[in-house]
């Protein structure tokens, strides 16, 4: 009997390991589009003042507001070696190894929760800063969120962006990744930067933004189909080991065409070069 009462304590507290294991589970996983847990905040940072007026940027304006129940699906891109150490719309410094992000309208700073929807990974992120300010985007992360929510590779990809509310003064990124089946990373094609061959462009007033060399054609040719119509492949007549290359363009002055080499870099081509036909 005794024998008998052991082995029904032993299966007792077996179940109740297995069950509080299951708890632990649901509250960091749940269902696929389930809110994270985000991290509690007792003392949160003031809303920094200027950063919740009108403001106008490419003709457009934005306005800042408060959104508790904000939640959208769009398009995210990245930042960061170009912008490391630059101070955010906060004041902050922006740091690319930490877990921040950038939007057009949300109280600064804030958490928000972003989920990558094509694998399931979610982390809760510092928005401390401005932007995207290119259509379709809805949020830049910086460089280690888009690492944790495996956008690093390709640039840009869609997301589903939750407001979780005001932020901690300092930190209050968490990386949530899920226990998900990720599809297998596709190879990108070698881009080496090209700085000594002249362009080749028509008229002395066009600028144009150089997104990489190839020497392979059709590597340029699916660059230059991912970067959109103002995308063209130009043949470099064998100068050098990269005989093709990816240009954008042509914009009319130089400020369009930086706002479009920016762009370029969002899109994860970081030895982008703006070049001019004159």
């Amino acid at each position: 009997m005794r024998t008998t009462m052991m082995s029904r304590m032993l299966k007792g507290a077996a179940a109740a390991v297995a069950f509080s294991t299951l708890a632990a589970c649901a509250s960091i996983g749940g269902g696929r589009d389930a809110p994270l847990r985000p991290p509690v905040v007792t003392d949160p940072a003031p809303i920094v003042s200027g950063t919740m007026r009108p403001y106008q940027i490419k003709g457009r304006w934005y306005r800042p507001v408060e959104q508790p129940n904000y939640d959208e699906v769009g398009m995210a891109s990245w930042y960061g070696a170009q912008h490391n150490g630059r101070p955010t719309s906060t004041g902050e410094r922006f740091d690319m190894t930490a877990l921040t992000a950038a939007h057009k309208t949300l109280p600064l700073p804030s958490l928000v929760e972003v989920t990558n929807r094509a694998n399931g990974r979610r982390v809760i992120l510092r928005v401390n800063d401005r932007g995207p300010f290119v259509d379709s985007r809805i949020i830049d992360l910086s460089r280690a969120a888009a690492e944790e929510l495996g956008l690093l590779s390709q640039g840009v990809g869609e997301v589903r962006v939750r407001y979780v509310g005001r932020a901690p003064r300092t930190g209050g990124g968490m990386a949530m990744r899920r226990a998900e089946v990720e599809p297998a990373p596709q190879p990108r094609p070698y881009i080496q930067p090209v700085t000594t061959v002249a362009p080749v462009v028509s008229g002395a007033s066009a600028y144009w933004v150089q997104a990489g060399a190839f020497s392979d054609r059709r590597a340029a040719k699916r660059i230059a189909d991912r970067l959109g119509d103002r995308a063209t492949v130009q043949d470099l007549n064998g100068v050098g080991q990269a005989q093709f290359r990816v240009i954008v363009g042509p914009w009319p002055d130089a400020n369009a065409a930086e706002q479009a080499r920016q762009a370029v870099i969002a899109r994860g081509f970081g030895d982008a070069l703006l070049i001019s036909g004159g």
